[in-house]
């Protein structure tokens, strides 16, 4: 296996072991932890535009399909493409507990509030830390134009950017589905994310499919942006598939039908 320094993170394959043989495996540091990712160029040296991409909640492999299926179209665009795995999960799942797990521990013990004290909780330290973290990697890598940083996530990564988007560390976000499965279950999660919302100076699209456990959280972010007069654009698409769970998997297997759109609002307010 290859192994490389780069920059504080370590190649450790770029030979088709990961999701696909343009992917290279990452290592970068969050506080006292060391998290992995992986990493799709485009040829040459760069600099280039760059999505950090927050995965969902998804156990085991399904959020590196999505990876694969998502970074092609990014990269044919002249895109670089980052998909760092936060703690519990994925290439980083020995870094910590995984979040549904504590998130069910927690319901076990105090019922729906406290299942959503915990989610609210984890997602505005530890794992908005960890997406700092990769920010802070990519910041140091001479193949990224460090002005042109954007960041895309779907259901839970939808939250983790757009909270991290209301720091103002993106050009722009684009949030797919963030809260639909937790929207009517977790008040304080909403509360959070309106405030994200509304303090976000960058713009932000929003975009679900008609068919997702609910469209409100699109709706609703949308409206409570246009209101303070902060920019913002929705993108609510067809029904896909034929239930609420193909609907909530839209935002990675519906690529062809949204890539045009996001591409085009990312290109507006990255490019310069």
């Amino acid at each position: 296996m290859q192994i490389l320094l780069v920059m504080f993170g370590v190649l450790l394959s770029s030979c088709g072991t990961g999701p696909g043989r343009a992917a290279e495996v990452v290592a970068f540091p969050s506080g006292d932890k060391v998290l992995h990712g992986y990493l799709y160029k485009p040829a040459g040296p760069g600099p280039f535009p760059t999505l950090l991409y927050n995965h969902g909640s998804a156990p085991g492999d399904l959020n590196t399909q999505a990876f694969d299926a998502i970074a092609p179209i990014f990269v044919a665009h002249g895109w670089a493409f980052f998909a760092p795995y936060r703690r519990g999960q994925g290439l980083s799942a020995d870094a910590g507990p995984y979040i549904m797990d504590e998130i069910g521990t927690a319901r076990a013990r105090g019922g729906r509030a406290a299942a959503a004290e915990t989610l609210v909780r984890l997602m505005t330290t530890d794992h908005l830390n960890d997406q700092r973290a990769a920010l802070a990697w990519l910041k140091q890598q001479p193949f990224v134009r460090s002005n042109a940083i954007a960041a895309m996530g779907n259901s839970f990564g939808g939250i983790e950017t757009l909270l991290a988007a209301s720091h103002g560390t993106y050009c722009a976000a684009v949030d797919a589905a963030g809260g639909a499965e937790s929207w009517n279950e977790a008040p304080p999660l909403r509360d959070v994310m309106m405030r994200a919302a509304r303090e976000a100076p960058r713009p932000i699209l929003f975009f679900q499919a008609e068919n997702d456990v609910t469209i409100a959280p699109s709706r609703e972010l949308f409206a409570a942006r246009k209101a303070v007069g902060r920019p913002a654009e929705i993108r609510l698409y067809p029904a896909f598939g034929h239930s609420a769970r193909d609907g909530h998997a839209f935002p990675y297997r519906g690529v062809d039908i949204w890539k045009a759109d996001i591409l085009a609002f990312l290109d507006r307010n990255c490019r310069a």
